[in-house]
């Protein structure tokens, strides 16, 4: 019997600004630190901070409470004492 075979060795990532990113994802994101006149780390800390800035802006708004509908109304008054 033949050994199996070994599973594709898998490429480390490789950890900027607290991120993990692969081969691919890392020559994405140097082009686009290229493109922005930008090193890699600097776009890296601010691409993290606008997406906190976003996360903190994106808060649920609090749906103001609406008044009571008619049947619901009608049945408080009808359970208040005379």
């Amino acid at each position: 019997m033949k050994p199996a075979p070994k599973p594709a060795a898998k490429p480390e990532p490789t950890i900027i600004a607290g991120r993990k990113l692969s081969k691919g994802q890392l020559a994405y994101e140097q082009e686009r630190a290229k493109a922005a006149g930008k090193s890699l780390e600097a776009w890296m800390a601010a691409k993290v901070k606008a997406e906190e800035a976003e996360a903190k802006a994106k808060k649920p708004v609090v749906k103001p409470t609406k008044k009571p509908g008619l049947i619901s109304r009608l049945l408080d008054k009808a359970h208040k004492p005379i």
